[in-house]
């Protein structure tokens, strides 16, 4: 693939950390649902079926909860608070290294 050979596995990280904040926003969106169990995705886990050429699927799984809720619902909010903050993090930081090295090629090709 192209992609990969200009940018790495930072096109694909982008790609899963994206995949993760839609599930985190997603986690927090049902806090409030009876039943809803949080799900994530194991990052690391993913990157690595990627790199292998393999369904990233593998590694979502439900999160397991410090303390049940009475509804059955799994979702507490400061852990996926914090899980989306971390994630947005990395996301941004991923997208600042692309938006640099697509600067960069822009550059060579202008012969600047």
């Amino acid at each position: 693939m192209a992609s990969e050979k200009l940018f790495g596995l930072h096109a694909t990280a982008l790609q899963l950390r994206s995949q993760r904040m839609m599930m985190l926003a997603s986690n927090i969106a049902n806090a409030a649902t009876p039943g809803y169990k949080a799900r994530d995705l194991d990052f690391a886990k993913a990157l690595d079926l990627a790199k292998r050429g393999a369904a990233t699927e593998g590694a979502i799984a439900y999160r397991v909860p410090v303390q049940a809720s009475l509804d059955g619902n799994t979702v507490e909010m400061a852990t996926e608070q914090t899980a989306f903050a971390e994630n947005a993090l990395a996301y941004r930081s991923s997208l600042a290294f692309l938006n640099g090295r697509v600067n960069t090629l822009t550059r060579a090709i202008k012969g600047e």
